[in-house]
């Protein structure tokens, strides 16, 4: 394996709560696994400085008292963004994950529920709540909530370039963000689905959804939960595939962002036009006969619009500001 660490701490002024990702030339994305991934290919991207840990609910609860936001699952769609909705689905809500005891088939209907009152703040709905979960990463926000607070905290949301260079933590070869095993020895490195997914789960009652931030070890640049605990948005238009690599050493995509959003639409639903965003990282709901999305070069797509209870964010701060 070639590990691929700098010792450069970047400027010296360090933002708290943040580490120093070194800028460099790395390989994105894996010929090896998923389509979406592909092809793999050289990007280079400046240094910056990453949240160390996902935003969690008592900074997000900081961000709401001082500025008495309202997220997106807080609040009742409008019927002119969802042709053919019928008014009784147009409240407000969000994605819950409910493990059932049997499924039939890939129907993701069978363990995904969308739950009126469901948010943030009630993150399985009804009278759910978030005491003793402060330090838990938070969850039910869509793509408008995490570039709320990312502008209100004078920052900004990750390129999926800058997101995986992150969580490589410092590796350039290896499957996983600490090295080419999944559990080396055995050990769980990240809050990933354990058992058989969606079924059956051999984590003790109560640890099967999020987790404290820092209860996992921290990858080579002192991140943590990068991978697993919760999918995170970056500022990147889905794609189907990535480019393709650079013909030439000169023309390497530099801080590469952005993307199309044209192409972001999901060509399955015409007539609704909400753009996809790039979520990476895997979530606690990753598992081997499932998702195997736990590691960096993995990419998702989830509508701008969509909150769910295994999506959260984390910010960056960069150099030029």
């Amino acid at each position: 394996m070639t590990l691929a660490f700098e010792t450069e701490h970047g400027p010296s002024t360090t933002p708290d709560g943040m580490v120093w990702i070194p800028g460099r030339t790395f390989s994105m994305g894996s010929n090896d696994h998923y389509p979406e991934e592909a092809p793999a290919h050289p990007v280079e991207v400046e240094g910056f400085w990453i949240d160390e840990t996902p935003v969690t609910n008592r900074k997000f609860m900081e961000f709401v008292k001082a500025t008495h936001y309202v997220t997106f699952a807080e609040k009742t769609p409008e019927a002119k963004d969802y042709p053919g909705a019928l008014p009784e689905m147009l409240k407000a809500g969000s994605l819950v994950f409910t493990q059932p005891k049997k499924v039939s088939g890939p129907d993701i209907s069978q363990w995904w529920t969308f739950k009126f009152g469901a948010n943030w703040r009630r993150p399985l709905g009804g009278l759910s709540d978030i005491r003793g979960k402060l330090d838990h990463p938070v969850v039910h926000v869509a793509y408008c909530d995490a570039k709320a607070y990312a502008d209100w905290a004078g920052l900004d949301l990750p390129t999926e370039a800058e997101w995986e260079l992150a969580a490589r933590g410092g590796f350039d070869d290896t499957e996983y963000a600490w090295g080419g095993e999944l559990m080396p020895g055995g050990v769980a490195m990240a809050n990933t689905w354990q058992g058989t997914f969606p079924t059956h789960s051999t984590k003790p009652a109560g640890k099967e959804r999020t987790s404290a931030v820092r209860s996992f070890p921290a990858n080579g640049y002192g991140a943590y939960d990068m991978i697993g605990n919760v999918w995170e948005w970056t500022s990147d238009y889905w794609s189907m595939r990535h480019p393709e690599p650079a013909a030439k050493s000169c023309c390497i995509p530099h801080n590469p962002r952005g993307g199309d959003i044209d192409a972001s639409y999901d060509p399955r639903q015409p007539e609704i036009r909400i753009p996809r965003r790039v979520l990476k990282g895997g979530s606690h709901l990753c598992a081997p006969n499932y998702c195997r999305r736990y590691r960096p070069a993995a990419r998702h797509a989830e509508p701008e619009d969509t909150s769910t209870s295994h999506v959260g964010f984390r910010c960056v701060k960069r150099t030029a500001g």
